[in-house]
């Protein structure tokens, strides 16, 4: 499952991108975790299956929904205290509960 994490430039994403990504490897999630900005929801570049939207770009969310929709993605917007969510678990929390199918663990073949 693909998760893109969105902000107006592409900065204060990639923190949350990285937290989540390390958060999900600890529980044994396959996530693809990308950081963007809102135009690549509506080019479908990169768009994921869930798309977090930064706090700021609240003005924005319908838009950004609009986008999702037509690829089927789900949209959270992320509270304004994300930022402090240093270990990724609250991030993680808010996808598996936009996409219960994204707590699918890593499936491991014996070596």
């Amino acid at each position: 499952m693909k998760i893109l994490v969105v902000c107006g430039a592409g900065a204060s994403s990639t923190f949350v991108a990285q937290r989540l990504r390390h958060a999900a490897q600890r529980q044994g999630m396959d996530l693809l975790v990308e950081a963007g900005i809102p135009g690549m929801v509506a080019t479908g570049v990169d768009a994921g299956d869930v798309v977090l939207v930064g706090p700021h770009l609240a003005s924005a969310l319908s838009d950004v929904e609009q986008d999702a929709a037509a690829r089927r993605a789900r949209v959270v917007l992320l509270p304004e205290d994300i930022f402090g969510d240093r270990d990724g678990t609250r991030a993680l929390a808010l996808v598996t509960a936009a996409a219960p199918d994204a707590a699918a663990p890593i499936e491991r073949t014996p070596r």
